[in-house]
């Protein structure tokens, strides 16, 4: 293990920074993980294709990304974390605002 951990430069972490740095890993995993949806997706539908798990990727990754960077004290990575937040709440929004205008011309 400590020969996998020096490899990645994480040998000399104290466990709660080691905890830190595997908190932002996973911010950043389900973060990535949303290209992948989105390729699924759109190979699975035959063309471009946004899925809404892939706003909620965006925005739990992004979260847990800006609070790992504000943890490390990093302003520019804080910065484009908090802008990318605001789009995906608002594309959340957008798509919830008008699923609930088409349920209700239904009934």
């Amino acid at each position: 293990m400590n020969n996998i951990l020096d490899l990645i430069g994480l040998n000399n972490l104290t466990f709660v920074e080691f905890l830190w740095v595997t908190f932002g890993t996973i911010g950043q995993l389900i973060f990535f993980s949303r290209w992948i949806i989105q390729w699924w997706s759109s190979e699975k539908s035959k063309t471009s294709y946004i899925p809404i798990s892939f706003w909620w990727c965006s925005l739990v990754g992004g979260v847990i990304t800006l609070i790992y960077a504000h943890h490390i004290g990093s302003f520019p990575f804080m910065l484009a974390q908090a802008i990318g937040i605001v789009v995906y709440s608002r594309n959340l929004l957008l798509i919830y605002r008008r699923n609930n205008e088409k349920n209700s011309k239904l009934h």
